[in-house]
């Protein structure tokens, strides 16, 4: 029988655990248009509570989540704030311009952040003939930057500098429970400080579908409408908001076994001398490239070997760690990657 791949594209390709499944088939159901069903309801109040916001709102996508924050803390014509790597810039289809008609002003954030004084540059002064600078967004953890963890002192001078200049400030947390997991500061320590915080349920905590945004009880009203203007809303989606509850009440702890395959995949590629990883793991993904050797050949070649890693990224390869994923196939898949370069090494 073939052995099914060792998938490491990324941690959305999870499925429902059988507690997740037996969750979903017990939840209780409503039409959410209505606000009637009371497993959404309860999930949104949960995390609400838990990243220390009046309210929010379960949507059915990061990049709508994503999309939906910067959409109530902005006008037409505004501008945003954002790292040159991050997923708003990167991986949301131009969404600010075409759902907002907001313009993105990026700004280098090579290892996950985005230079303190170089934000501050980049503030729009007051002038008719200029876009307002109206956001500042950040990424906790930073996919690109391969899971990196943006220290707490650094997100709370950005935030004390979006206070003291009137300018709103955006949490993209799709992996915000990696990085409390990581460091063992809370969500709400993460999340409160800003107006609004996008995360992500389908990814680590293996939910099938499903991202909140959440922020003061007004905007999250303003955001329902253009869920329903952008075609989000749904109906008994209590099924769905039943496995993120069960993901955070059940499968948030596990994560740092996510954080320790990542480690050791990394640990047995930096042995060979035609990988180089540009920063070691802190979470859950790893990021690395091939020396001497072109990188989308040994996607190719290994993934002949059932070894399946992302490509989405220019110049890197990205391997992602997750529950569907055991300790003993990460050390397989890592040996397989050294041992295939290995054939080609002169």
């Amino acid at each position: 029988m073939t052995q099914p791949p060792i998938d490491l594209r990324s941690d959305t390709v999870t499925k429902p655990t059988p507690g997740m499944i037996q969750a979903m088939l017990a939840a209780q159901l409503g039409d959410d248009v209505y606000a009637e069903d009371p497993t959404v309801n309860q999930f949104e109040e949960h995390v609400a509570d838990l990243l220390g916001h009046e309210a929010a709102l379960f949507v059915p996508t990061g990049v709508m989540s994503n999309q939906l924050c910067l959409k109530v803390l902005t006008n037409p014509g505004d501008e945003v704030i954002v790292g040159q790597r991050s997923h708003i810039f990167n991986y949301e289809t131009g969404a600010p311009a075409l759902l907002s008609g907001i313009q993105l002003h990026t700004l280098p954030d090579e290892q996950g952040w985005m230079e303190f004084t170089q934000i501050e540059e980049a503030i729009r002064e007051e002038a008719y003939y200029l876009p307002r600078t109206a956001v500042i967004a950040v990424e906790q953890t930073h996919n690109r930057a391969g899971g990196s963890v943006i220290p707490m002192e650094y997100l709370q001078n950005v935030v004390e500098l979006g206070r003291r200049k009137g300018i709103g400030l955006h949490l993209d947390g799709a992996r915000l429970w990696n990085a409390c997991v990581a460091t063992g500061i809370s969500p709400r320590e993460y999340a409160s400080q800003f107006d609004t915080v996008s995360v992500c349920f389908s990814k680590g905590l293996g939910a099938p579908v499903g991202s909140v945004m959440a922020s003061s009880k007004e905007r999250v009203v303003l955001a329902r409408k253009f869920r329903k203007v952008w075609g989000g809303g749904w109906r008994q989606a209590g099924i769905l908001a039943a496995c993120g509850l069960f993901g955070l009440q059940h499968q948030m702890q596990r994560l740092e076994e996510d954080h320790q395959k990542a480690t050791r995949f990394a640990e047995i590629l930096s042995g060979s001398p035609m990988i180089q990883i540009p920063r070691f793991p802190e979470t859950n993904i790893v990021v690395f490239k091939t020396v001497g050797f072109d990188l989308l050949r040994l996607a190719e070649l290994v993934k002949v070997e059932g070894i399946w890693l992302s490509t989405a990224f220019k110049g890197l390869l990205r391997a992602v760690f997750h529950m569907d994923v055991t300790l003993e196939q990460t050390t397989t898949a890592a040996q397989k990657i050294v041992a295939t370069l290995k054939k080609f090494q002169a």
